[in-house]
């Protein structure tokens, strides 16, 4: 991806982080609504890519899921309430992702040729969402505004900038185990003019989050909320694993004396690299081009509301934290 594309990304999130700042300064006037809040989150993140799985064909959902790859996410959030059915949330979020094929469980069908390609990768995650949150049940309470001991299930929808940099373990030869970055070294020979259909990519793009969640409000200004959301994003590289092997011969054509040879070795790790017609080979597949990564979190929210009234407060304090729905 071209490095005007990386900037319009950035422009884009600000002009919606921009938006979002508008908005709270609008609703803000009606302090009787409780209508900010800040928060804190945690949970896993889970990547859903072309490395690792389980028995059969590889996909990108949740059949392939690996236990072992799952990595904590931590972030912090402000948001607005218009309405107590709708909220504009803008958040940060901090995590990692990874996959190795060798966590793969040979059972003799399509996983053996990705145990056998015996590649791997790494990163950290760092995000910023504007979503909308829509509580539907809202609609259906007699008093809205009477929150303490309430259950809302919730959805959210909206748009994220998220910054990734894979890296791949390198053994170098005189035995040294390291992790390297691998978008530097084009291993799908990314801007080499033998695969013009082949841009760099960039190490920041665009993404959708979507999901599902329940909130709890504890009391009026306080709640507890758990909530999954997915992102799909538009890049197959964030495991820089994507489409078929290239010519080896061509790192040393284009790349430094130093960077070279590692490329060559993170390029095509498979033990049967060297095996005739093992399918490793220049041409071989390397990765599923059909389908983009994803990744998605799980977490926990603390939110704390800013604000509201003291009448607000003093009808609410004298419910009890009952669950209510």
């Amino acid at each position: 991806m071209k490095q005007s594309v990386h900037s319009s990304s950035w422009k884009c999130l600000f002009v919606l982080a921009v938006t979002l700042c508008l908005a709270s300064s609008v609703y803000s006037q009606e302090e009787e609504k409780n209508n900010a809040e800040i928060g804190l989150t945690v949970g896993p993140m889970v990547f859903l890519g072309d490395l690792g799985g389980h028995a059969g064909k590889g996909t990108t959902f949740i059949k392939d899921y690996n236990m072992n790859t799952t990595k904590l996410a931590v972030g912090a959030y402000g948001a607005v309430y218009p309405t107590q059915w709708l909220g504009f949330r803008f958040s940060l979020n901090y995590g990692s992702i990874e996959g190795s094929d060798a966590d793969i469980k040979p059972k003799g069908g399509d996983e053996v040729t990705r145990l056998d390609r015996n590649l791997d990768f790494r990163s950290k995650i760092i995000e910023g969402t504007v979503m909308a949150e829509f509580y539907p049940t809202v609609l259906l309470e007699e008093d809205p505004e009477d929150v303490t001991g309430r259950l809302r299930p919730y959805g959210v929808l909206g748009l994220g900038l998220f910054h990734f940099n894979p890296q791949g373990s390198y053994v170098a030869p005189n035995g040294d185990y390291e992790w390297v970055d691998l978008q530097p070294l084009h291993t799908e020979g990314e801007g080499f003019p033998e695969y013009p259909d082949r841009k760099n990519y960039s190490l920041t793009q665009l993404n959708i989050p979507m999901g599902v969640g329940i909130k709890y409000f504890l009391s009026e200004n306080v709640n507890l909320s758990f909530e999954i959301i997915h992102r799909k994003t538009f890049t197959d590289y964030i495991d820089d694993v994507s489409k078929n092997y290239v010519d080896p011969s061509l790192f040393y054509k284009y790349l430094s004396p130093t960077l070279a040879p590692i490329a060559a070795a993170m390029a095509n790790k498979s033990p049967l690299q060297n095996v005739p017609l093992s399918g490793y080979g220049v041409g071989g597949k390397r990765g599923d081009p059909s389908q983009n990564d994803a990744y998605f979190t799980a977490q926990f929210k603390l939110g704390i509301r800013l604000g509201g009234g003291t009448a607000q407060r003093w009808r609410n304090s004298t419910h009890c934290p009952l669950l209510r729905f």
